[in-house]
C-alpha cells in the first residue's frame, strides 16, 4: 500500500471507533439514556433529593418515612414505629419518576398503612393515660373531720389523635412531634354536709357541718363483751318508730320477742342503722345507760337527742367511730 493509503485507512479506522463509541452509550430505540443523579430542587413526598442518586434517594425516603412517630401524651412522649401500623411505600416507582423529572419537580409519595392498628395502638396508650376524678372527700385528722381536696381527671382524645398520627405518617415528616389531645374531667368538691364522729372511749357523739362542730350528746356505746365497732361507716337506714327484732344470732338475746313501737322499745322512736351490720344510732328505753358503755354494740341516744339528730342527717352521712 502507499504512504498516502495508508493514512487515509487509519483516519478512516479513528473515525469508525469513534462512531462506536458514541453508539455505544445510546439506547438501541434511539433514547438518550437516563441522567445518573436527580435534578436540583426535585421531592419525592416529603423528602428533597436533588442531586442525590437512585440509591441515595432510596435511602433517603425510606430514613424519612419509617422514623419513629413521637406522640406527646401529658408530661412524656412515647414513640412509634410505623412498621407497627403495617406501613408500605412504592419507593422504587417514585424514585424512577424522580430521576426524570424537571427541577424543583415534587413526586407524590402515598404510604398504605393499617387503620386498624393505628386505632388499637391509641386505644392501648389512652388506657395508660387516663385518669379518673377524684372527689373531694370528707376524712378525719386528730378526731376532727376536715375536707380533702378534689382531682381532676383526664382523658385522652382517641380520634384526633388517631387523625394526628394518620397525618405523620403519610406525610413522612418528623419535625415536630404529635401533640396527643387531653380533656380535663372535673372532679366534685368536698361540700359541707352532716358528719358525725362518735368517740368511744368518751361516749360521746359529735354532730359536724362540714368542719364545723354543731352539737354533741352523750351516748352508751358497746360492753366490753359486745363492743361498738371502730372505723368509717355510713348511715343506710332510717326509720320512724321502729320495731325492735332480737338478733337471732347472739346469745343474749335467745327467747327474746319483737318489740311493736311504742314505750318500752329498746330502739326508742328513731333508728339511724350504720353500715355496720347490727350497728345503728337510736333511742333507749333506758335513759340511765347513757354516758357508759352498756349496749350491745348500738350506740344509745337520750330520745329527745335522737329525735333532733334524726332531722339532720340523711342516707350516707359519714360516721367516725373512734377509740378516743
Amino acid at each position: 500500500m502507499r504512504p498516502v493509503a495508508k493514512r487515509a485507512g487509519f483516519i478512516l479506522c479513528l473515525v469508525v471507533c469513534a462512531l462506536g463509541v458514541g453508539a455505544s452509550h445510546a439506547r438501541a430505540d434511539g433514547t438518550p439514556p437516563p441522567p445518573t443523579t436527580i435534578a436540583d430542587g426535585v421531592q419525592i413526598g416529603s423528602v428533597l433529593v436533588g442531586g442525590m442518586t437512585s440509591e441515595d434517594a432510596t435511602a433517603a425516603v425510606q430514613t424519612a418515612y419509617f422514623a419513629p412517630v413521637v406522640v406527646h401524651v401529658g408530661h412524656r412522649n412515647v414513640s412509634v414505629s410505623p412498621h407497627h401500623f403495617h406501613t408500605a411505600l412504592d419507593v422504587s416507582t417514585a424514585v424512577q419518576t424522580a430521576l426524570t423529572a424537571a427541577a424543583d419537580t415534587v413526586v407524590p409519595l402515598k404510604p398504605t398503612f393499617d387503620m386498624q392498628r393505628i386505632a388499637k395502638w391509641v386505644g392501648t396508650l389512652a388506657t395508660k393515660t387516663n385518669r379518673a376524678p377524684v372527689a373531694g372527700a370528707v376524712i378525719l385528722r386528730n378526731n376532727r373531720p376536715v375536707l380533702a381536696h378534689s382531682r381532676p381527671g383526664r382523658e385522652l382524645a382517641k380520634f384526633p389523635t388517631r387523625m394526628r398520627i394518620r397525618a405523620a405518617v403519610v406525610s413522612g415528616e418528623r419535625t415536630t412531634v404529635v401533640v396527643a389531645p387531653l380533656r380535663k374531667l372535673a372532679a366534685t368538691s368536698a361540700k359541707a354536709e352532716p358528719v358525725i364522729v362518735i368517740h368511744r372511749g368518751s361516749n360521746r357523739l359529735y354532730l359536724y357541718n362540714g368542719v364545723r362542730l354543731v352539737r354533741w350528746f352523750p351516748v352508751a356505746t358497746g360492753q366490753p363483751a359486745w363492743p361498738t365497732p371502730l372505723g368509717h361507716f355510713e348511715i343506710v337506714v332510717k326509720q320512724v318508730n321502729p320495731w325492735w327484732f332480737p338478733p337471732t344470732q347472739d346469745a343474749w338475746a335467745a327467747g327474746a320477742k319483737p318489740v311493736p313501737p311504742g314505750p318500752g322499745n329498746p330502739l326508742g322512736t328513731r333508728w339511724m342503722g350504720l353500715s355496720a351490720p347490727g350497728v345503728g344510732i337510736h333511742g333507749t328505753s333506758e335513759p340511765w345507760s347513757i354516758g357508759h358503755s352498756e349496749s350491745h354494740g348500738c350506740i344509745r341516744m337520750q330520745i329527745p337527742s335522737a329525735e333532733w339528730l334524726f332531722t339532720r342527717v340523711r342516707i350516707g352521712t359519714p360516721v367516725f367511730i373512734v377509740p378516743a
